[in-house]
């Protein structure tokens, strides 16, 4: 039986991993970290005495590959999310509500209507979006959508930063073309918002490793690959953990690009990375109202997604580089006063917080560095590369990473065919 060494347990890897022992690999994953998920991970904070998630993610239900994982490890039904496509919106700084709400269909006959599209724009500023249908690789968004007006500072801005995890004036406009493709010009069915009913674990990584189980995979913790060795060719062995290569044997590594530059030979990628902030509040009671509606956008504020699951307040500020030696108290003050304001919660005092600063949470996705990445398939013929920071098309999102695992797995499965 051909083996397949997956180096990484995050959600590239696990990605290519449940592809692979579908396929009838004999499947080993070597993940150096106690537990699997890389950034998608849960785990109890004993400051809120509650389970958390390492960082806040929004998927959208045209995220075809996050669907079709979930689908494979019987897990779909672990996101929660309202019954049609919407986005509430708040503006910290005016108080108003919004509510964006695209129709079914191709055809956005809803940028026509005043209730369903951004407060204070008009049908006539969408058109410009048609533009990014023709974005070049030097680009920049602001090259594109000129950075003004209510439809920029109330949804572009909002959903570059969110999916980019850089300010619109940096970001790479080519990388927003798959997501408007694939979600928003595809019509409501494929834009319906979605979040982890209790957590990233739950909700993919648990499931993840319980199919690999089930088809006998072996996930190895506290193995950690130090260094690849080849023979010009193909990898020959794994060092640190000691595994010899077989010339029928594929190898997906599937780790952050750092710990790629300097395991494997040769390596060449992006540079530069982004920080993201997350703070989580841990409320008396839960806030009732946002069972199916867990997601707000923000404007106006520090942060640009919350997300309320219970008595957990959960806030994303993406592109967070100006914050991040700020202090933990001051940011979790200054944050709940957004807070506050967006759901309505009056005078509450600041409760329980944590604040999570992830300082390599993404790859600068700028034009520059956007070239930088690397394709799936290496020099070596029995070797793939995975994770978010690999040329799949996609910013570096949740639906990144699994693409690109699913990706290595089918160039892994050809060259043994």
């Amino acid at each position: 039986m051909t083996r397949a060494h997956i180096i990484g347990a995050g959600l590239s890897g696990l990605s290519a991993a449940i592809e692979l022992a579908a396929e009838g690999f004999q499947v080993v994953v070597h993940e150096a970290a106690g537990e699997a998920g890389g950034r998608c991970r849960t785990f109890h904070d004993p400051a809120l005495d509650c389970l958390i998630d390492n960082g806040n993610h929004l998927l959208l239900s045209g995220n075809h590959s996050a669907m079709g994982f979930l689908d494979r490890v019987d897990a779909r039904d672990r996101l929660l999310g309202p019954p049609e496509a919407r986005f509430n919106f708040t503006d910290i700084k005016t108080g108003e509500h919004w509510c964006v709400r695209p129709n079914k269909g191709p055809i956005p006959w809803w940028i026509f209507s005043p209730s369903r599209r951004v407060a204070g724009t008009k049908a006539a500023d969408y058109i410009a979006a048609r533009k990014l249908l023709s974005a070049k690789p030097s680009d920049r968004f602001t090259d594109i959508i000129p950075p003004s007006g209510a439809l920029y500072e109330r949804f572009w801005d909002p959903l570059v930063v969110g999916a980019l995890n850089i300010s619109p004036d940096l970001a790479a406009a080519i990388l927003l073309k798959p997501v408007l493709l694939e979600t928003f010009a595809k019509g409501a069915d494929s834009c319906r918002p979605l979040v982890a009913k209790t957590g990233l674990g739950d909700t993919f990584v648990t499931p993840a490793l319980e199919y690999l189980d089930k088809l006998s995979a072996s996930v190895r913790f506290g193995s950690r690959v130090k260094t690849i060795e080849t023979d010009g060719r193909r990898v020959t062995s794994l060092k640190g953990v000691e595994e010899h290569i077989g010339s029928d044997d594929v190898v997906v590594m599937a780790v952050p690009w750092w710990i790629a530059d300097r395991t494997l030979p040769g390596f060449s990628g992006p540079t530069a990375c982004e920080p993201i902030l997350n703070v989580h509040f841990r409320l008396d009671a839960p806030i009732s109202g946002y069972e199916n509606d867990p997601v707000l956008g923000v404007t106006g504020g520090i942060a640009q997604w919350l997300f309320v699951r219970g008595d957990v307040v959960s806030v994303t500020v993406s592109a967070a580089a100006k914050h991040t030696q700020t202090k933990n108290d001051a940011m979790a003050a200054a944050i709940w006063n957004d807070v506050r304001i967006a759901l309505k919660l009056g005078d509450l005092p600041l409760p329980r917080w944590r604040v999570i600063k992830e300082h390599r949470a993404t790859f600068r996705q700028t034009p520059d560095e956007v070239k930088k990445r690397p394709s799936t398939q290496t020099g070596f013929r029995n070797l793939f590369l995975a994770g978010d920071w690999t040329d799949t098309g996609l910013p570096a999102t949740i639906e990144g990473s699994i693409r690109s695992g699913k990706i290595a797995a089918r160039l892994a499965f050809a060259a043994v065919s």
